[in-house]
C-alpha cells in the first residue's frame, strides 16, 4: 500500500461528490484521484486511475453501485470496495457483500468515519454500518430467484406480458408463472406491488 490511499468517488449527485471529495480531501493520507457520476464509468476510472479504493454510491445511471462493484471486484479484485447508500434497505447490503463489497456504510455517516472506513479496509476489514447489519439479520434472505427479479426489474415500468416476454427472450407462459411466483412470495396482489415491496427491501 502507498502512503496515500487513492480513492474513487462514484455518485451521481455533483453536489454530494464534490462535498465528499472535499472532505475527504482534508485526511492527510487520502486523495481523491477520480470522480464520476454513472455507474458504467467506473470499472474505466479504476483501471485508469490505480485506486486502492472505490466507494460507490448504490442508485446511479448506466448501473447501479453494486453491479458496478461486482464488475470491479472481478476484474480488480485488489481493489477495495466501500458502498455508500442513502437507502437503509437491508437486501441492499446482503447484494452488496455478494458482489464483493468491504464495506457497507450509510452516506450521512460523519466523515470521520468513512475516512476510517477507508482506513480498515486497506487492512483487511469488513465495515457494516451495525443499524443496517442488524435490519438485514432480522428481514432474511431474498426470497426471489435472479430469474424472478430480473422480470420483476423488467416489468417495473408496466410493459405487458408481451413486452416482457420479447425483452427477456422468454414465453409469456413463463413471464406468467414468475410474475405469479414472485407475487406469492411477496405475499401481495399484483405485480405492482410486488415491485414495491421489493424495491424497499432492496432485493431488485
Amino acid at each position: 500500500m502507498t502512503s496515500t490511499i487513492k480513492v474513487l468517488l462514484a455518485e451521481d449527485q455533483s453536489m454530494v461528490r464534490e462535498a465528499l471529495a472535499a472532505l475527504l480531501g482534508l485526511e492527510n493520507d487520502i486523495e481523491v484521484v477520480a470522480q464520476v457520476a454513472r455507474g458504467d464509468e467506473v470499472l474505466a476510472a479504476v483501471g485508469a486511475h490505480g485506486v486502492d479504493v472505490a466507494l460507490l454510491d448504490i442508485e446511479m445511471p448506466g448501473c447501479t453501485g453494486i453491479e458496478a462493484c461486482a464488475r470491479v471486484h472481478r476484474e480488480y479484485p485488489q481493489v477495495k470496495l466501500v458502498v455508500l447508500t442513502t437507502f437503509g434497505r437491508p437486501g441492499y447490503l446482503r447484494s452488496a457483500m455478494e458482489a464483493g463489497a468491504d464495506a457497507f456504510l450509510v452516506k450521512d455517516a460523519p466523515a470521520a468515519q468513512l475516512a476510517e472506513a477507508i482506513r480498515k479496509v486497506l487492512t483487511g476489514e469488513r465495515v457494516i454500518d451495525p443499524t443496517l447489519a442488524a435490519a438485514a439479520l432480522a428481514e432474511g434472505a431474498n426470497p426471489l430467484t435472479e430469474r424472478e427479479r430480473e422480470v420483476l426489474r423488467a416489468a417495473a415500468d408496466g410493459s405487458t406480458n408481451a413486452e416482457l416476454a420479447r425483452t427477456l427472450h422468454l414465453s409469456q407462459g413463463t413471464v406468467r408463472n414468475y410474475l405469479s411466483t414472485a407475487i406469492q412470495k411477496l405475499a401481495v396482489r399484483n405485480r405492482a406491488e410486488a415491485v414495491r415491496i421489493a424495491r424497499d427491501k432492496g432485493w431488485l
